[in-house]
Protein backbone atom coordinates (compact mmCIF):
# COMPACT_ATOMS: atom_id res chain seq x y z
CA UNK A 1 0.00 0.00 0.00
CA UNK A 2 1.09 3.56 -0.60
CA UNK A 3 -0.15 6.63 0.36
CA UNK A 4 1.46 9.33 -2.29
CA UNK A 5 1.83 12.77 -0.45
CA UNK A 6 -0.73 15.60 -1.35
CA UNK A 7 0.42 18.91 -1.88
CA UNK A 8 0.36 21.24 -0.12
CA UNK A 9 -2.59 19.74 2.32
CA UNK A 10 -2.10 20.45 5.77
CA UNK A 11 -1.33 17.86 8.70
CA UNK A 12 -3.83 16.88 11.49
CA UNK A 13 -5.34 19.31 13.74
CA UNK A 14 -7.65 19.61 16.51
CA UNK A 15 -11.15 20.41 15.54
CA UNK A 16 -14.49 21.21 16.81
CA UNK A 17 -17.65 19.81 15.11
CA UNK A 18 -20.68 22.48 14.87
CA UNK A 19 -23.95 21.26 16.46
CA UNK A 20 -25.34 22.05 13.16
CA UNK A 21 -22.55 21.34 10.43
CA UNK A 22 -22.79 21.32 7.05
CA UNK A 23 -21.02 18.76 5.13
CA UNK A 24 -20.69 18.31 1.19
CA UNK A 25 -19.24 14.62 0.29
CA UNK A 26 -17.85 13.34 -2.72
CA UNK A 27 -17.37 9.83 -4.10
CA UNK A 28 -15.48 9.35 -7.49
CA UNK A 29 -12.63 7.40 -6.12
CA UNK A 30 -15.19 4.16 -7.36
CA UNK A 31 -17.45 3.08 -9.49
CA UNK A 32 -19.98 5.75 -9.24
CA UNK A 33 -19.66 10.05 -8.95
CA UNK A 34 -21.76 11.12 -6.37
CA UNK A 35 -21.89 14.00 -4.09
CA UNK A 36 -24.36 14.59 -1.26
CA UNK A 37 -24.92 17.13 1.69
CA UNK A 38 -25.47 16.73 4.81
CA UNK A 39 -26.69 19.18 7.70
CA UNK A 40 -26.53 18.13 11.68
CA UNK A 41 -26.78 14.55 10.49
CA UNK A 42 -29.55 14.71 8.23
CA UNK A 43 -28.81 14.46 4.45
CA UNK A 44 -30.42 17.76 2.86
CA UNK A 45 -29.52 16.27 -0.52
CA UNK A 46 -27.73 13.68 -2.45
CA UNK A 47 -27.17 12.51 -6.38
CA UNK A 48 -25.63 9.62 -7.32
CA UNK A 49 -24.24 7.99 -10.97
CA UNK A 50 -22.69 4.83 -12.03
CA UNK A 51 -19.79 5.67 -13.92
CA UNK A 52 -16.70 4.41 -14.88
CA UNK A 53 -15.17 7.40 -16.73
CA UNK A 54 -15.83 10.88 -17.29
CA UNK A 55 -15.97 12.07 -13.67
CA UNK A 56 -14.17 15.32 -14.12
CA UNK A 57 -17.18 16.64 -16.39
CA UNK A 58 -19.95 15.00 -14.20
CA UNK A 59 -18.88 16.04 -10.97
CA UNK A 60 -18.85 19.88 -10.66
CA UNK A 61 -22.50 20.10 -12.40
CA UNK A 62 -23.72 17.45 -9.72
CA UNK A 63 -22.23 18.93 -6.59
CA UNK A 64 -23.77 22.48 -7.71
CA UNK A 65 -27.10 20.59 -8.02
CA UNK A 66 -27.16 18.79 -4.70
CA UNK A 67 -25.66 22.51 -3.06
CA UNK A 68 -28.82 23.71 -4.96
CA UNK A 69 -31.26 21.16 -3.33
CA UNK A 70 -29.84 21.43 -0.33
CA UNK A 71 -30.70 25.32 -0.42
CA UNK A 72 -27.42 25.75 0.96
CA UNK A 73 -24.24 28.50 0.15
CA UNK A 74 -21.29 27.39 -0.25
CA UNK A 75 -19.64 29.58 2.61
CA UNK A 76 -22.31 27.96 4.94
CA UNK A 77 -20.06 24.61 4.28
CA UNK A 78 -18.04 23.57 7.77
CA UNK A 79 -16.78 20.61 5.58
CA UNK A 80 -16.02 19.00 2.63
CA UNK A 81 -15.38 14.81 3.45
CA UNK A 82 -14.00 13.24 0.04
CA UNK A 83 -13.41 9.76 -0.94
CA UNK A 84 -9.34 9.02 -1.35
CA UNK A 85 -9.63 5.96 -2.82
CA UNK A 86 -8.50 2.87 -3.77
CA UNK A 87 -10.15 2.99 -7.10
CA UNK A 88 -9.29 4.39 -10.29
CA UNK A 89 -6.46 6.78 -10.47
CA UNK A 90 -8.25 9.59 -12.43
CA UNK A 91 -11.47 9.26 -10.36
CA UNK A 92 -8.92 9.81 -7.49
CA UNK A 93 -7.46 12.68 -8.42
CA UNK A 94 -10.33 14.47 -9.79
CA UNK A 95 -12.71 13.71 -6.43
CA UNK A 96 -9.35 15.51 -4.32
CA UNK A 97 -8.89 18.46 -6.81
CA UNK A 98 -12.38 19.36 -6.66
CA UNK A 99 -13.17 19.16 -3.16
CA UNK A 100 -9.49 20.67 -1.95
CA UNK A 101 -10.71 23.55 -4.73
CA UNK A 102 -13.81 24.07 -2.98
CA UNK A 103 -12.65 23.72 0.80
CA UNK A 104 -10.28 26.02 -0.16
CA UNK A 105 -12.34 28.65 -1.51
CA UNK A 106 -14.95 28.87 1.30
CA UNK A 107 -13.00 27.72 4.12
CA UNK A 108 -14.51 24.65 4.79
CA UNK A 109 -12.46 21.61 6.63
CA UNK A 110 -11.30 18.97 3.98
CA UNK A 111 -11.58 15.40 5.07
CA UNK A 112 -10.89 12.06 3.06
CA UNK A 113 -12.18 8.68 3.53
CA UNK A 114 -10.93 5.58 2.18
CA UNK A 115 -13.82 3.73 -0.28
CA UNK A 116 -13.55 0.81 2.71
CA UNK A 117 -14.52 2.70 5.34
CA UNK A 118 -17.76 4.55 3.37
CA UNK A 119 -18.77 1.52 2.92
CA UNK A 120 -18.82 0.46 6.46
CA UNK A 121 -20.06 3.81 7.81
CA UNK A 122 -22.95 3.19 5.60
CA UNK A 123 -24.18 -0.49 6.40
CA UNK A 124 -23.97 0.30 10.51
CA UNK A 125 -25.93 3.73 8.82
CA UNK A 126 -28.66 1.29 7.48
CA UNK A 127 -28.66 -1.17 9.86
CA UNK A 128 -27.75 -4.16 7.39
CA UNK A 129 -25.75 -6.30 9.49
CA UNK A 130 -27.22 -9.47 8.63
CA UNK A 131 -26.42 -10.37 12.21
CA UNK A 132 -22.77 -10.76 11.62
CA UNK A 133 -19.92 -9.36 13.83
CA UNK A 134 -17.37 -8.88 10.70
CA UNK A 135 -17.45 -7.50 7.58
CA UNK A 136 -15.49 -7.85 4.43
CA UNK A 137 -15.50 -4.92 2.25
CA UNK A 138 -14.46 -5.58 -1.04
CA UNK A 139 -13.83 -3.06 -4.22
CA UNK A 140 -13.53 -3.42 -7.88
CA UNK A 141 -9.88 -2.96 -8.75
CA UNK A 142 -10.63 -3.30 -12.36
CA UNK A 143 -7.97 -5.92 -12.66
CA UNK A 144 -7.95 -9.53 -12.05
CA UNK A 145 -7.61 -9.16 -8.20
CA UNK A 146 -9.91 -7.07 -5.29
CA UNK A 147 -9.48 -4.76 -2.93
CA UNK A 148 -10.58 -6.05 0.12
CA UNK A 149 -10.38 -4.92 3.68
CA UNK A 150 -12.02 -6.89 7.19
CA UNK A 151 -14.19 -5.15 9.50
CA UNK A 152 -15.50 -4.88 12.78
CA UNK A 153 -19.47 -4.58 12.35
CA UNK A 154 -20.11 -3.15 15.81
CA UNK A 155 -17.00 -0.53 15.60
CA UNK A 156 -16.83 0.06 11.95
CA UNK A 157 -12.92 -0.52 13.28
CA UNK A 158 -10.78 -2.13 10.99
CA UNK A 159 -9.08 -5.11 11.64
CA UNK A 160 -6.59 -4.98 9.18
CA UNK A 161 -4.70 -3.05 7.07
CA UNK A 162 -6.48 -3.27 3.27
CA UNK A 163 -5.09 -5.25 0.95
CA UNK A 164 -4.82 -6.34 -3.01
CA UNK A 165 -5.68 -9.96 -3.24
CA UNK A 166 -6.60 -12.55 -5.94
CA UNK A 167 -10.06 -14.03 -5.65
CA UNK A 168 -8.54 -17.35 -5.60
CA UNK A 169 -6.37 -16.19 -2.67
CA UNK A 170 -9.15 -14.62 -0.56
CA UNK A 171 -10.31 -17.89 1.09
CA UNK A 172 -6.74 -18.21 2.80
CA UNK A 173 -6.75 -14.53 3.65
CA UNK A 174 -9.76 -14.42 5.42
CA UNK A 175 -9.03 -17.64 7.49
CA UNK A 176 -5.73 -15.76 8.76
CA UNK A 177 -6.95 -12.89 9.63
CA UNK A 178 -10.39 -15.04 11.25
CA UNK A 179 -8.84 -17.96 12.91
CA UNK A 180 -12.21 -20.09 13.51
CA UNK A 181 -13.32 -19.52 10.09
CA UNK A 182 -13.86 -23.42 9.91
CA UNK A 183 -15.85 -23.58 13.11
CA UNK A 184 -18.17 -20.64 11.65
CA UNK A 185 -19.12 -22.97 8.86
CA UNK A 186 -21.21 -24.90 11.74
CA UNK A 187 -22.83 -21.55 13.18
CA UNK A 188 -26.90 -22.41 14.14
CA UNK A 189 -29.22 -21.40 10.92
CA UNK A 190 -29.86 -18.06 10.28
CA UNK A 191 -26.51 -17.10 11.44
CA UNK A 192 -23.94 -15.77 9.37
CA UNK A 193 -19.76 -15.66 10.11
CA UNK A 194 -18.96 -12.84 7.26
CA UNK A 195 -21.04 -9.86 5.52
CA UNK A 196 -19.77 -8.80 2.44
CA UNK A 197 -20.62 -5.59 0.87
CA UNK A 198 -19.01 -3.21 -1.66
CA UNK A 199 -19.14 -3.06 -5.77
CA UNK A 200 -17.04 -6.46 -5.60
CA UNK A 201 -19.07 -8.29 -3.38
CA UNK A 202 -20.21 -10.94 -5.23
CA UNK A 203 -17.40 -11.99 -6.92
CA UNK A 204 -16.28 -11.97 -2.99
CA UNK A 205 -18.93 -14.10 -2.17
CA UNK A 206 -18.24 -16.49 -5.00
CA UNK A 207 -14.39 -16.53 -3.87
CA UNK A 208 -15.51 -17.58 -0.44
CA UNK A 209 -19.19 -19.21 -0.04
CA UNK A 210 -17.66 -22.92 0.09
CA UNK A 211 -15.49 -21.66 2.98
CA UNK A 212 -17.88 -19.65 5.33
CA UNK A 213 -21.50 -18.79 5.72
CA UNK A 214 -21.66 -15.25 4.80
CA UNK A 215 -23.89 -12.79 3.34
CA UNK A 216 -23.86 -10.19 0.85
CA UNK A 217 -24.79 -6.16 1.21
CA UNK A 218 -26.57 -5.41 -1.86
CA UNK A 219 -26.50 -2.25 -3.84
CA UNK A 220 -23.25 -1.45 -1.36
CA UNK A 221 -20.71 0.35 -4.01
CA UNK A 222 -18.68 3.56 -2.00
CA UNK A 223 -21.44 6.64 -2.58
CA UNK A 224 -20.86 10.07 -0.89
CA UNK A 225 -23.69 9.04 1.48
CA UNK A 226 -20.85 6.92 2.84
CA UNK A 227 -18.06 9.40 2.71
CA UNK A 228 -20.72 11.48 4.35
CA UNK A 229 -21.07 9.09 7.44
CA UNK A 230 -17.93 7.76 7.41
CA UNK A 231 -16.31 12.00 7.49
CA UNK A 232 -18.86 12.65 10.63
CA UNK A 233 -18.31 9.21 12.89
CA UNK A 234 -14.38 10.12 12.21
CA UNK A 235 -14.88 13.71 13.49
CA UNK A 236 -17.16 13.28 16.06
CA UNK A 237 -15.46 10.85 18.19
CA UNK A 238 -11.68 11.85 17.23
CA UNK A 239 -11.91 15.26 16.91
CA UNK A 240 -9.25 15.35 14.48
CA UNK A 241 -8.84 15.99 10.41
CA UNK A 242 -6.05 14.11 9.03
CA UNK A 243 -3.50 15.39 6.05
CA UNK A 244 -5.64 14.11 2.84
CA UNK A 245 -3.91 11.99 0.34
CA UNK A 246 -4.79 9.34 -2.25
CA UNK A 247 -4.99 5.88 -1.31
CA UNK A 248 -3.05 3.88 -3.72
CA UNK A 249 -3.03 -0.17 -3.42
CA UNK A 250 -0.47 -0.47 -6.52
CA UNK A 251 1.01 1.71 -9.18
CA UNK A 252 -1.55 3.25 -11.04
CA UNK A 253 -1.70 2.43 -15.32
CA UNK A 254 0.59 4.90 -16.50
CA UNK A 255 2.68 4.25 -19.63
CA UNK A 256 5.97 7.05 -20.02
CA UNK A 257 6.72 7.56 -23.89
CA UNK A 258 9.44 6.29 -25.00
CA UNK A 259 13.28 8.62 -24.81
CA UNK A 260 14.18 9.48 -28.62
CA UNK A 261 17.23 10.01 -29.95
CA UNK A 262 18.09 13.33 -30.85
CA UNK A 263 17.27 14.04 -34.07
CA UNK A 264 14.95 11.80 -34.97
CA UNK A 265 12.35 12.03 -37.18
CA UNK A 266 13.79 15.73 -38.08
CA UNK A 267 13.80 16.49 -42.00
CA UNK A 268 16.26 18.14 -43.13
Amino acid sequence: MTNLPGAGLPPAVPIAVPAAAALLAIETAGSRCSAAVVRDGAVLANESRTLRHGHGEALMPMVERVMAEAALRPAQLDTVAVAIGPGGFTGIRVGLAAAQGIALAVGARLVGVSGFAAVAAQIIETGDAAGCERLLVTLDSRRADLYVQLFALASAQPLAAPQAVLPDQLADYVASLMPDLRQRRSLPQGSTALLIAGDAADAAASALRASVRLAIAGGSAPDALGVAAAALRDLRKAGIAAAVRPLYLRPPDVTLPSRREPGFGVRP
